[in-house]
């Protein structure tokens, strides 16, 4: 998001609109895959990232599903990341 506010702040100042849509494109394979993760960690379908679409009530749903915490243990999606050590 920090990355998007300062290209369109850029695009804005240089009157160049397009520098906004390429980095939207270039940071949305990116989004999805974080999104997909975080909703796999929670022990939900990727495919509820689909729940966006909604106006409104979409949004919020998945902010409540991002920011609840891992399942505990390991889920039919993998082992929780929480309980897996980072190197070793």
């Amino acid at each position: 998001m920090i990355i998007y506010a300062v290209v369109a702040g850029i695009g804005a100042a240089a009157k160049a609109p397009y520098l906004v849509l390429i980095v939207a494109l270039l940071l949305l394979l990116p989004s999805w895959g974080v999104s997909v993760r975080r909703l796999h960690d929670t022990g939900k379908s990727g495919w509820l990232i689909l729940l966006g679409i909604i106006p409104l009530v979409g949004p919020i749903v998945l902010l409540v599903f991002y920011c609840t915490d891992s399942v505990a243990g390991e889920n039919k999606y993998g082992p929780n990341p929480k309980e897996t050590p980072a190197f070793g």
